[in-house]
């Protein structure tokens, strides 16, 4: 086997809660079509993922591997790695996992991609992992599928084939979001039960100005509508633009009464 360069693309960090993309290799067992090598490169350069290994391609040809590489993946193609067999291309690997459109068996299939990069992240921390892809025309053996420790199939609809970098994208876009650090979630602050009273007591009275509720019974409107608010969770500055409407609202109907009492045409 030719040894590869040492991989450029650092880990985005040693988080255990992350998975450590340095760590994994996109092994490619006997692909039919150079083409297919350059794309699947490209795919893995936009997702972080910089490991190639090429098993037996039927018929390599590096101008077209490099032509659907582009420019930016063609560090990939130029370091990968060659083997002869999927045996010795996996002697160094901790970790397999092989791709499979079949289903059933005994060992165990993520039928999720998402499912899969999970289930890598503890994996990753002290092991390096192959990700297997087989043949365009068969996908892999079950020879090839025995080498495994676990496989993963891309749920699809009724047409279940799917191009070589296609597969290799959807894979490699599940373990880059599971590279990537979790969003921090705050909420904004929320209106206040003062804020929201306000809000409530301004909204009857112009609602009831303009005969949207009954004055004899306001509050039975009201329930229904502060119900209808409280599920959205309002916050301050919702309740602010809420109110800036009740006060538009009103200045503009307060504005047509005094117009009409005083014979002022109608704006239009």
């Amino acid at each position: 086997m030719k040894s590869a360069t040492s991989s450029t693309v650092s880990s985005l960090s040693a988080d255990p809660a992350r998975i450590d993309l340095s760590k994994v290799a996109i092994v490619l067992h006997r692909p039919r079509y150079p083409e297919n090598i350059g794309s699947a490169a490209r795919a893995m350069c936009n997702m972080g993922i910089d490991r190639l290994v090429v098993v037996s391609a039927e018929r390599y040809e590096a101008e077209k591997a490099l032509k659907l590489a582009t420019h930016g993946a063609r560090h990939i193609v130029d370091r990968m790695v060659v083997a002869d067999t999927l045996d010795e291309a996996l002697a160094s690997f901790s970790f397999v996992v092989g791709t499979t459109a079949r289903l059933g068996g005994q060992r165990r299939v993520y039928r999720r991609p998402e499912a899969l990069a999970e289930a890598l992240i503890p994996i990753s921390a002290e092991n390096t992992i192959a990700v297997v892809f087989g043949p365009e025309d068969r996908g892999l053996a079950n020879v090839d599928l025995r080498l495994c420790h676990a496989l993963v199939n891309i749920p699809t609809a009724d047409f279940s084939s799917l191009n070589l970098a296609q597969a290799v994208m959807i894979l490699c876009y599940e373990l880059r979001r599971a590279a990537l650090p979790a969003p921090a979630e705050a909420t904004p602050r929320l209106a206040n039960r003062f804020e929201l009273d306000a809000m409530y007591d301004q909204l009857r009275d112009v609602l009831v100005r303009i005969s949207f509720i009954s004055h004899e019974n306001p509050e039975y409107w009201m329930s229904r509508i502060r119900n209808f608010f409280t599920r959205m969770e309002l916050r301050a500055r919702d309740v602010a633009i809420l109110r800036g409407i009740c006060r538009q609202i009103d200045w503009y109907g307060r504005k047509c009464y005094e117009d009409g009492r005083q014979g002022r045409p109608k704006e239009r």
